[in-house]
C-alpha cells in the first residue's frame, strides 16, 4: 500500500483516537487550542479579472485508475482484441459471476477499495462533455491504470509469457487515452506518468526503455505536430517532455515532469535504486526553465506526485514532529521544489495529483530574502481523483484560463453523486472564485488564503469550511478538523525544517 492510499483506512481511526484519547495531540502539540475570533474576509467580486480571462476553457483530471479487471471473465477477451474493440466489450452486459469473481480478485490482491470500472469512466467522460463541451485542452496528471495492476494481471492470467504484462499495460493506456481524445476530437490532451503507469510494477521504471518508447507514442499522439517529435525523444529518455501549448494559449510552455524518479519508493524494474535517472531529469528541467526564461515564456509544470510534506500521512503515522521525528515527504528531496522556486518568475502554475484529494499548495522561498530579491512564488493545484478507491466521490475539474497571461482564472470541481457511475448525476462541488472571493488562482491569492487559514486555527471561517468540505469530495466528516492548523503548515512550508518550525511554533502559541 502506497503512502497516499492511507486516507480511507485511517480516516475513521484518526477521528476516533482524537475523540477518545487525544493521542494526536502528542504529535501535533496543539489540538486543544481555544477558539479565537477571526476577522471576516471582505467580499471581493469574483469577476474582476480581465474579460479575456474567460476565453479558454480547459479540463483538469487525474488518478483515473481505470480497472479492466472489473469483470475478470472479460479480461482474456480484452487481451485478444484490438483496443478499437474494447469499448464494445466493456459496455456489454457483465458476466453472470462478475460480482463473485471480482470480490475474489479484490481479496486475492488485498485491495483497499474499488477503482474505476468502465461504467464510471464512461459516465465521467459524458459529464466532461456536458460540463465543458468547448474545452480547448485537457491536463491529465497521472495514474491512468488501476492500483495493484500487476497482481490483478497475474491472478487473472497466470502463466502469461514474459512481455505479456507490459503489452496489456500499454493496451490499457492506449484505451484510456483514446477514450479521452475521442470525447474531445482534435483537442490536445497533455498527460503525465503516474507511479502506477509503468510496465513492470508500481513505482518501478527503467529510463530509456522500450516501454517508455511505446508509451511515449501513445501519449504524444494528440500533441501538435510541431511539438510531437521532440516530445517523443524526451519521453523515450525518461518519461518527461516539454511542449509549447497549442492555440489559443500564447507564449505558454508546458513542462511535464516524471517525478517517479524523485519518490523514495522508486526503483528500476530490477528492484535497484537509480539516482542517475533523477539527476538527469533535474538537469533537463533546469535547462527547460532557463530556456523559457530567456524566451520570455510563461510556464506550467505538471507532474503526478506533488513536492513537499504529506501532512495526512504524517498524522496517520503519528509522527512526533516536535519530538524530533521527521514528517512524511512526498518526494525524497526538495530539489525539484527548490528549482521551481528559483524560476518562480516564469512558472505560472504547478498541477499535481496523487493524493486523490482537492488541495492547494504554495512554493515560497525560505527565510528572509535579500533587498531587491524577487517575491515570486509558485501556486500549486492538486487535482482530486476520478477513482473512488479511498471512499471519495469521483470528480474532475473544469477551468478557465487566460490565454495571454497563462493565469488560471477560475475552476470548478464537478463531482458524481455515487461511486459507480451508474445513473450518476455530476454536479458542482464548489467554484473557486465564488467560494473564496478571489479573481484568480494565483500565487498571491493562494498566499492570502493560506494566511487566512493559518489565522483561523479552529476552522471557523467560511473559507476554511469550504476547503474542508472540498478536500475529500463528497465527504462532510471534516476529516481535517482535528489537525487543521498543522495541515495548513504544509500548504506553504515544503521543507521538513520549515514545516516542523511551523507546527511546533503553533503548538507553543
Amino acid at each position: 500500500m502506497t503512502i497516499h492510499c492511507l486516507r480511507a483506512s485511517y480516516r475513521s481511526r484518526i477521528l476516533a483516537i482524537v475523540a477518545l484519547s487525544g493521542l494526536l495531540a502528542s504529535f501535533l502539540g496543539a489540538l486543544a487550542q481555544g477558539s479565537r475570533p477571526v476577522a471576516a474576509r471582505p467580499a471581493r467580486p469574483a469577476n474582476s479579472a480581465p474579460a479575456e480571462s474567460s476565453n479558454t476553457p480547459a479540463l483538469l483530471i487525474s488518478d483515473i485508475h481505470f480497472d479492466p479487471f472489473h469483470d475478470p471473465a472479460r479480461v482474456q477477451e480484452l487481451v485478444a482484441a484490438p483496443v478499437s474493440q474494447w469499448r464494445s466489450i466493456l459496455s456489454s452486459p457483465t458476466s453472470a459471476n462478475q460480482q463473485q469473481a471480482f470480490a475474489a480478485l479484490q481479496q486475492s490482491c488485498h485491495a483497499r477499495g474499488v477503482d474505476t470500472p468502465f461504467a464510471l469512466f464512461d459516465s465521467a467522460l459524458q459529464a466532461m462533455r456536458a460540463r465543458q463541451p468547448d474545452a480547448r485542452f485537457m491536463m491529465v496528471s497521472g495514474d491512468l491504470i488501476a492500483h495493484g495492476f500487476d497482481c490483478r494481471y497475474a491472478a487473472v492470467l497466470p502463466g502469461s509469457k514474459p512481455g505479456d504484462y507490459q503489452a496489456f499495460v500499454l493496451k490499457t493506456l492506449s484505451f484510456v487515452m483514446g477514450e479521452l481524445r475521442a470525447s474531445f476530437p482534435g483537442m490536445p490532451v497533455y498527460m503525465a506518468l503516474g507511479n502506477n503507469d509503468t510496465g513492470c510494477g508500481d513505482y518501478q521504471l527503467d529510463p530509456g526503455s522500450d516501454y517508455l518508447a511505446q508509451a511515449g507514442r501513445i501519449f504524444a499522439e494528440g500533441l501538435p505536430l510541431s511539438e510531437r517529435q521532440q516530445a517523443l525523444r524526451e519521453f523515450e529518455k525518461g518519461g518527461y517532455y516539454s511542449v509549447a501549448m497549442a492555440e489559443p494559449m500564447r507564449g505558454a510552455r508546458l513542462i511535464v515532469v516524471n517525478d517517479l524518479y524523485f519518490s523514495p519508493h522508486y526503483s528500476t524494474c530490477g528492484g535497484q535504486p537509480d539516482p542517475a535517472a533523477g539527476a538527469a531529469e533535474m538537469s533537463w528541467l533546469e535547462r527547460q526553465l532557463a530556456e523559457a526564461r530567456r524566451s520570455g515564456q510563461r510556464v506550467w509544470v505538471m507532474g503526478h506526485i506533488p513536492p513537499g510534506i504529506d501532512p495526512y500521512s504524517t498524522a496517520a503515522k503519528f509522527r512526533d514532529i516536535c519530538g524530533g521525528q521527521a514528517p512524511v515527504r512526498f518526494l525524497s528531496s526538495d530539489k525539484m521544489a527548490d528549482l521551481l522556486v528559483e524560476y518562480a518568475d516564469v512558472v505560472r502554475l504547478g498541477i499535481f495529483a496523487h493524493t486523490h484529494m482537492d488541495e492547494m499548495r504554495l512554493l515560497a522561498p525560505e527565510g528572509s530574502q535579500p533587498p531587491g530579491a524577487s517575491e515570486e512564488r509558485v501556486a500549486i493545484k492538486i487535482i482530486a481523483s476520478i477513482s473512488p478507491v479511498d471512499g471519495n466521490n469521483p470528480s474532475f475539474t473544469v477551468a478557465r484560463v487566460n490565454p495571454s497571461s497563462a493565469a488560471l482564472d477560475d475552476y470548478e470541481v464537478i463531482a458524481a453523486n455515487n461511486q459507480t457511475g451508474i445513473d450518476a448525476h455530476w454536479t458542482a462541488e464548489y467554484d473557486y472564485a465564488r467560494s473564496y472571493h478571489e479573481a484568480l488562482f494565483s500565487s498571491s491569492a493562494v498566499k492570502e488564503l493560506i494566511g487566512e487559514f493559518r489565522a483561523d486555527r479552529d476552522a471557523k471561517t467560511e473559507a476554511s469550511k469550504v476547503y474542508l468540505r472540498g478536500y475529500f469530495v463528497g465527504d462532510r466528516s471534516m476529516v481535517l478538523s482535528p489537525f487543521w492548523a498543522q495541515y495548513v503548515c504544509a500548504l506553504d512550508n515544503y521543507t521538513a525544517r520549515k514545516y516542523t518550525e511551523c507546527v511546533c511554533s503553533s503548538a507553543r502559541e
